[in-house]
């Protein structure tokens, strides 16, 4: 390097004279070899530009290809090479200064070498002569410090990166400094440290001849972070960093297990043991009229579906966690997915991208409409609904047609949930009598200014004291939400005797629904259920409606969230929930004229009434067959045989 000393001293030599401090020189060496390396600083800070620029698509293809690393390595060179970016040429300037410093060795070992007075400290190197030397590895650590935290706030691209990489840099950069320090002169320490300070300055004087604003979309950027961050937040440990998750094992095993089988033909996918429900008839047709095997992906560890695969050779069980379960879903291989997940391809779980003819069978687990307390885009990704009635088939026509969609498959389904209520409450001939102390159960939704919060008080003071038994179960997501406004409104009746007043926290049971003799909601639908069942009449009360979709009245739609409420029974207006009870004790006394009206009502409200399970399974049956024979074709074209699991 001697080319370099003999360069480098072309430049200190000078500096001398004109300072007569050799420190002096060395700061302005440092500062002259800024100025010149200025242009690769502007070319680094370009560079870096391109880099942020290309992070909002970085984020996109992690979320599209969420937990699929290899895909996502691929995606990402593509996409480097598509934009010539490099990132090996950010190494360049780290290259460079090292290159200085080799060069800088001769250049201060000639200064101390020359014997002038006050240049001794400049040769200690730290490990060989101790003392007052230790202090440069120290102070080249905190320039370091104090360089890393600047460049967090106006580098370009160190700004943008996540607190790891932060972290990373700056700890590498703290490091390489402080061991420097220790093993190298204390005039080449000084230049070191000097520059790390004057890199501050460069950083300022980069953005103000090439602003970062003015390249960068930001607002796109912190949009595709914030979707990448909720992706990753999902499915968080709930275990300390240094604890083992487990169900880690478990959940690898069934994932592995799930996509070592081939020919998979229909795949149900639940985000909890409480779905399973919604699917229950279908599977249980499945099961006895054909010899399908049937793929069941769970985000609950403790799905019920697990002790029912005990007795049913055909049902596979898999339990996959929310986060994993996103990585399954975009890599799934299947003819038919069954879910009740609304949003599908909106936001966490996506369509294949490994199979593109996938067929995505959305299955409700409700009975009411498809406008006002459904989101913009909940059913716009699935190529089938199975429709519970005739209204949502009108409903998700007129739907289309304003958004001018492609015309869905809604199959003419019915809801198999209501078709075993109604089973086991004709099976219980008890529950038809009625209680001799009339029993009515308030059961809110779990929305703002539901009833809990906005007028459960007057109702009940209305109603109290007249005989009856009053059940206030509110949604479970309230309790889970609000524990807080649950226990006070406890201690607040605490008072009242049980007979009058019950609280029910535990909703792993239907009985007080089916031994009820009034129901009382806002806007959830379990009415639909409850009335349907008993042919029993409700009250709603007029809290602000449920509404998830703010452009539905665009649709033109009749709403049957709405329309419903008084033939299903009557409706009171907030300010007059002081009525409560005597609109209950209406109801009670005419309960019998009520039965005729709601058996009406529902007669043209259900599809295929006590067959809704078979009707699913009959679809999802022709669905994969459809999909085997398609494939047959397919594969006969090619010359090549295929075996199927479903006949």
């Amino acid at each position: 390097m001697q080319f370099l000393a003999d360069a480098f001293s072309l430049i200190v030599d000078p500096c001398y004279a004109l300072t007569h401090n050799w420190w002096l020189a060395i700061l302005l060496f440092t500062i002259i070899i800024k100025i010149i390396l200025m242009p690769m600083a502007l070319w680094v800070q370009k560079n870096s530009i391109v880099m942020v620029q290309l992070m909002p698509a970085l984020n996109r293809i992690k979320i599209r290809y969420f937990g699929d690393a290899e895909t996502i390595g691929e995606k990402q060179t593509a996409l480097y090479k598509e934009k010539h970016y490099h990132p090996m040429l950010s190494l360049i300037p780290l290259a460079i200064q090292i290159l200085i410093l080799f060069g800088l060795v001769d250049v201060v070992h000639g200064i101390t070498d020359s014997g002038t007075p006050g240049t001794e400290f400049l040769g200690l190197v730290p490990v060989e002569d101790g003392g007052l030397s230790w202090v440069m590895p120290v102070l080249a650590g905190l320039s370091a410090v104090a360089m890393g935290c600047t460049q967090n706030v106006i580098n370009p691209l160190q700004k943008e990166q996540t607190r790891l990489e932060k972290n990373t840099t700056n700890g590498l950069s703290i490091a390489l400094s402080f061991f420097l320090g220790m093993f190298v002169a204390a005039g080449m320490a000084f230049y070191w440290i000097c520059s790390n300070l004057l890199s501050i300055l460069v950083q300022i004087a980069c953005n103000i001849i090439i602003k970062p604003a003015k390249y960068i979309d930001y607002d796109e950027l912190n949009a595709s972070r914030e979707e990448l961050e909720g992706l990753n937040a999902i499915g968080k440990k709930q275990t300390k960093w240094y604890q083992r998750d487990p169900l880690a094992k478990r959940e690898k095993t069934d994932f592995k297990r799930f996509f070592s089988i081939a020919g998979k033909h229909i795949v149900f996918y639940s985000e909890g043991s409480g779905f399973y429900k919604y699917f229950k008839g279908a599977i249980e047709w499945l099961l006895a009229h054909s010899d399908i095997c049937i793929h069941y992906v769970t985000n609950d560890p403790n799905d019920q579906v697990f002790a029912l695969a005990e007795t049913q050779p055909r049902l596979f069980p898999y339990y996959i966690g929310e986060k994993r379960a996103i990585t399954l879903m975009m890599k799934m291989d299947a003819d038919v997915v069954v879910t009740t997940l609304g949003d599908l391809d909106n936001f966490y779980i996506k369509r294949s991208y490994v199979r593109r003819d996938i067929e995505y069978v959305y299955m409700f687990h409700h009975m009411t409409s498809m406008d006002m307390t459904s989101t913009e885009g909940e059913y716009d990704n699935y190529d089938t609904l199975l429709c519970t009635g005739p209204h949502q088939i009108t409903e998700m026509r007129q739907i289309e047609k304003v958004k001018g969609a492609v015309p869905k498959n809604l199959v003419e389904c019915g809801y198999n949930l209501l078709d075993e209520e109604i089973a086991d409450y004709e099976a219980r001939p008890e529950l038809h009598v009625a209680n001799e102390r009339p029993v009515i159960l308030i059961a809110p939704s779990w929305q703002e200014d539901n009833i809990m919060d906005s007028c459960i008080d007057p109702m009940l003071e209305s109603a109290l004291g007249r005989g009856y038994q009053i059940i206030v179960r509110p949604h479970p997501e309230y309790i889970k939400r609000y524990r807080a406004r649950w226990d006070a409104f406890k201690t607040r009746y605490a008072d009242v005797p049980r007979e009058e007043l019950v609280f029910e926290g535990d909703f792993s049971g239907f009985d007080s629904i089916l031994q009820a003799d009034l129901i009382v909601t806002d806007w959830s639908s379990i009415f639909c259920e409850f009335c349907f069942t008993t042919f029993k009449p409700a009250i709603f009360m007029d809290t602000p409606p449920k509404v998830r979709n703010p452009n539905y009245k665009r649709f033109g739609i009749d709403s049957t969230d709405v329309s419903l409420r008084n033939r299903l029974g009557k409706s009171i207006a907030l300010e007059e929930a002081g009525t409560f009870g005597d609109v209950a004790a209406e109801l009670l006394r005419d309960r019998a004229l009520w039965e005729d009206r709601i058996r009406e009502v529902r007669d043209g409200f259900v599809f295929n009434l006590g067959h809704g399970g078979e009707a699913a399974g009959r679809y999802l049956l022709g669905a994969v067959l459809t999909a085997q024979n398609a494939s047959a074709a397919g594969d006969s074209d090619n010359g090549k045989g295929t075996a199927h699991e479903a006949r």
